[in-house]
């Protein structure tokens, strides 16, 4: 879902032009990065908390390279959801899990062949006929101004 996407769909439940909702919207952005850049930690209960902490400085490889890359130390932003969040998460994964199974237990078995009598031969496959191929064409030699000659 976009920015846009969301103050189309409050505008709609509260009766307010998008162009006025989106005002809105903005702000709480605004207010939220602020917030973050001043305190380094807000709480918005029943959704979560954003924290702003620093992640140490490391070593890490180039993994094109192989090289060891010094990765300086930096200030990231973490969320942590909050309870009513992650409940609901919860209990999404809980309906994807039963529609799963359900869907699992609807679908036919897999096919297994009948098992096959120890007194018959085993059946030897059909020959195949192929056409007669000619022998490939020699290549000619390589100039000296080729590619992979030899450079004497």
């Amino acid at each position: 879902m976009t920015k846009k996407e969301i103050v189309k769909t409050i505008s709609e439940e509260i009766g307010l032009t998008q162009l006025k909702t989106k005002e809105i919207v903005q702000k709480t952005f605004d207010a939220i990065v602020e917030t973050l850049v001043t305190e380094h930690r807000i709480e918005l209960r029943n959704f979560g908390v954003f924290e702003v902490k620093k992640r140490a400085a490391r070593k890490a490889r180039n993994p094109r390279t192989g090289a060891r890359v010094d990765v300086p130390a930096k200030y990231v932003v973490t969320f942590k959801p909050g309870k009513e969040m992650e409940e609901r998460v919860k209990r999404l994964e809980e309906a994807a899990a039963a529609a799963q199974a359900e869907a699992d237990a609807d679908a036919p078995a897999a096919y297994s062949p009948p098992p096959a009598a120890e007194s018959a031969p085993p059946a030897s496959p059909a020959p195949e006929s192929t056409p007669p191929t000619s022998p490939a064409p020699e290549s000619p030699p390589s100039s000296p101004d080729s590619f992979g000659g030899s450079d004497s």
